[in-house]
């Protein structure tokens, strides 16, 4: 049965697609748009009833949330690359991760709502930008002590919840500098170095939510 994922460009559906090329795991890629109305059409709805991606039709099933989706592709598929989950000894950093990676990304939806979906500026916030930025800031250097111990986010190496955690590092760059983050810095560099990253971005799509380099919070007033 044919494995297809819906997707977004540079959407949270992104790490379903790059794990999947990290699995080498055979699938298709329907497309959607984050800007026009087709993820509210009822055909869709019928598959993610929030009307988001990634939506995952598998075995069967159709699967709407990107980390329970990382835990059953390693679950059910140990025979692929990284079909696996870690060693016992790592398995609670393993799950604290999966699910940091969404803390993460209740700040970048907050601060994408208001820089990029609120179309008008009369509708945007400077100080709930700029208090996000700084939440989302201070999340990403929990990242940073991790990471300046070993190269990925557990100690045996790279895992499945780096996808995760890899891909909302590389949106947070978009509003939080990384100067200051050295090794967050080069802990996403990593991670857009391997193959299955590359392979991802390339069937990524063209920019359409992300269209910046960076997104800087307007002053008061």
């Amino acid at each position: 049965m044919t494995i297809r994922l819906h997707h977004v460009a540079q959407a949270r559906s992104f790490r379903t697609l790059w794990l999947m090329h990290e699995m080498g795991l055979d699938f298709e890629i329907r497309r959607h748009s984050f800007f026009d109305k087709s993820l509210r059409n009822p055909d869709y709805l019928a598959l993610s009833p929030a009307g988001r991606v990634p939506a995952l039709e598998i075995d069967g099933r159709v699967m709407f949330e990107s980390g329970a989706i990382t835990e059953y592709l390693v679950e059910t598929r140990p025979e692929a690359g990284l079909g696996r989950l870690p060693p016992d000894a790592e398995r609670l950093e393993w799950l604290e991760w999966l699910h940091f990676a969404e803390t993460i990304g209740q700040h970048l939806a907050n601060l994408t709502q208001q820089h990029i979906a609120l179309r008008e500026d009369c509708m945007r916030s400077p100080t709930v930008m700029r208090l996000e930025a700084r939440r989302l800031e201070k999340v990403l250097e929990v990242v940073e002590r991790v990471v300046a111990r070993h190269d990925w986010l557990l100690p045996s190496g790279f895992s499945a919840v780096d996808t995760n955690l890899g891909y909302s590092v590389d949106i947070a760059r978009r509003f939080v500098p990384l100067g200051l983050l050295p090794n967050v810095a080069a802990y996403l560099d990593r991670c857009k170095a391997r193959p299955a990253f590359r392979a991802a971005a390339a069937e990524d799509g063209p920019a359409e939510i992300y269209t910046q380099d960076f997104y800087e919070a307007p002053a008061d007033g």
